[in-house]
């Protein structure tokens, strides 16, 4: 498949991208369309969804505890379960864009509901029936009355319908960005390495408007207020993707992935007991020949799918065709293999995530025990975060601009590819937890020193800032390096999909850390509700789990380097062309 045409209209010669279409769904013209501005205009989309979901999420869990009166570990696993669900939603949204919608009416319907989300999360903090009633809660005073169950249904009606929105425009909008540039064209593909980088570059800069300025309204403010705002930067950010309507580049959809994997996968079992044939020619592949994956040699079991039997072929009045559910293109066959591959490099990245939940629900908890003023003003627990985010920041900015151009001087590459980047994120995250653990043993000893009911330790809050700043360092490098990963190594009527599949592995780690906070309460709890994770974080043994989150992040670092080194890249035969359009 070539990767423009030229087309003489009106006497005039444009050049188009073969494999996309404008508005009208015509091929759309290079000139007219994609580059960076309608890249932007959907990064804005993904910067208002990061502002809303990251403001409400890294500051939950103090309103649990502190207005609905929610045990601390209860409220660490409804912040942690909210997250997970969220990112869990993504695959939902991967399948409505590949199958139904496409992305670029995934995005639009998904805001839309995010924007309902906040707004009637914005009312039930608002309303005063939908709170119990206020107390001063403390670590030390937990005899407060819990919100009841009506109140937390409206709550959680207002985060799921948050998780639902953010999960169907998320599984889309860097799969929709990257469309704005022809991976077939060597200038424009240069752009889309960039873009992963600014993608996430751009984001974080709602998170880090989330961590200050939101959380700063929420606490000093008012949270309805807070939550308002959100709502609204939704709805400008919605108004103004769809402003690029006319810019943008479409990719029409392929079908079900979903149903094309389940197809391969029939079709070999059925097959199983056949043998394979000694040349790789004799199986089928009506693939155009430009467009077909060369075959390999991992999972030779799927080749099976590919081969041709009796009774295969089913026929109509015009010509006959196979059935799908019986025989399948070889290039199919490696469609599904390239997906196979990514497992996994998917299940030993979830790791990760768990160790990023812990900065959103225990550290937040660890910061609302200790010093935080600075003179009169006095930071917000969930506002640290702005260290994990201004080190993002400050990495994809060095690695942007310094380490990617001195990299491509040194070795012709275009930085560290995407498997180095996600090696280099699990390793921060190593460190991060062994910050963590010393960081903890500290403030616990000081704890041990203080005597009375004493609400504030006598220690300051910025001894928490090393595991911040080195899971920030991590996850610069694993973010971009995943969405590099799951998008270029996917298929091409795949992408949306793979996309939510990354995104997974973010609700998978915080579902995880759920899961392990359940099981070390009941392994290490006692009947007076002490143990590693007790309800006062004082009295309880935090350094323990951290401890226990830096051993599973060793091993599971050494399950990557394997897994890694067993990974087989995609390989296209596809026709690169060189334009100046």
């Amino acid at each position: 498949m070539v990767s423009t045409a030229f087309v003489i209209s009106e006497g005039k010669m444009s050049c188009t991208v073969a494999d996309a279409v404008n508005y009208k769904g015509f091929p759309a013209d290079k000139s007219k369309t994609g580059g960076w501005v309608p890249a932007a205009l959907i990064l804005g989309i993904e910067m208002a969804e990061r502002l809303c979901t990251m403001g409400i999420a890294v500051n939950l869990v103090t309103y649990l505890i502190g207005i609905m009166h929610i045990p601390s570990s209860t409220s660490a696993n409804i912040v942690t379960d909210f997250v997970g669900t969220t990112y869990l939603l993504c695959l939902l949204g991967g399948f409505l864009a590949d199958s139904f919608l496409e992305r670029y009416k995934t995005i639009a319907i998904f805001t839309t509901i995010q924007t309902l989300g906040t707004a009637t999360l914005a009312i039930s903090t608002k309303l005063p029936q939908l709170s119990p009633p206020p107390c001063h809660a403390t670590p030390i005073n937990d005899n407060c009355k819990q919100a009841n169950g009506f109140q937390m249904g409206i709550l959680y009606m207002a985060l799921y319908l948050i998780a639902i929105g953010t999960g169907g425009l998320k599984s889309s909008v860097s799969g929709f960005g990257s469309d704005q540039f022809d991976e077939k064209d060597e200038k424009e593909k240069s752009q889309m390495a960039y873009f992963f980088n600014r993608f996430y570059f751009f984001i974080s800069l709602g998170t880090l408007a989330a961590v200050t300025v939101l959380i700063y309204i929420q606490d000093e403010v008012s949270r309805s207020w807070a939550y308002g705002i959100c709502s609204v930067s939704m709805v400008i950010a919605n108004l103004v993707f769809l402003s690029g309507t006319k810019r943008y580049r479409y990719k029409k959809s392929l079908g079900s992935p979903i149903v094309h994997i389940f197809q391969v996968i029939v079709a070999a079992i059925r097959k199983r007991k056949m043998e394979l044939p000694y040349n790789v020619i004799s199986l089928y592949d009506d693939t155009p020949q430009d467009s077909r994956i060369e075959h390999t040699n991992q999972l030779h079991f799927l080749d099976k799918a590919a081969i041709v039997a009796e009774g295969d072929f089913e026929r109509n009045l015009s010509d006959s065709a196979p059935n799908p559910w019986k025989l399948c293109s070889l290039t199919r066959v490696e469609e599904v293999k390239m997906m196979v591959r990514l497992l996994p490099i998917w299940t030993t990245t979830i790791m990760f995530w768990t160790i990023h939940a812990q900065m959103i629900t225990f550290s937040v908890e660890q910061a609302s025990t200790m010093e935080r003023n600075i003179g009169s003003f006095q930071v917000p627990p969930g506002s640290l975060a702005v260290f994990l985010v201004g080190t993002i920041l400050i990495t994809l900015a060095v690695y942007d601009r310094l380490i990617m151009p001195l990299w491509k001087k040194w070795n012709g590459k275009s930085g560290f590819t995407n498997l180095q980047r996600i090696a280099i994120g699990l390793v921060f995250s190593t460190f991060a937890m062994t910050a963590a653990y010393l960081c903890e043993r500290k403030r616990l000893s000081v704890a041990k020193g203080v005597s009375g009911n004493q609400t504030t330790l006598p220690i300051s809050v910025f001894l928490l800032i090393p595991q911040f700043i080195l899971v920030g360092f991590g996850e610069a490098f694993i973010y971009t390096g995943q969405l590099g990963f799951f998008i270029t190594q996917s298929p091409k009527g795949m992408k949306t999909i793979s996309t939510g599949l990354f995104l997974t592995t973010l609700s998978l780690g915080f579902f995880f850390s759920s899961v392990l906070v359940s099981v070390v309460k009941k392994v290490t709890g006692s009947q007076d509700g002490q143990g590693w994770l007790a309800n006062n974080i004082n009295k309880g043994r935090l350094d323990l789990f951290y401890a226990l989150l830096t051993t599973l992040s060793l091993i599971n670092f050494i399950a990557f380097v394997t897994c890694a080194m067993w990974y087989m890249p995609k390989k296209n035969k596809l026709s690169v062309t060189y334009s100046n359009c």
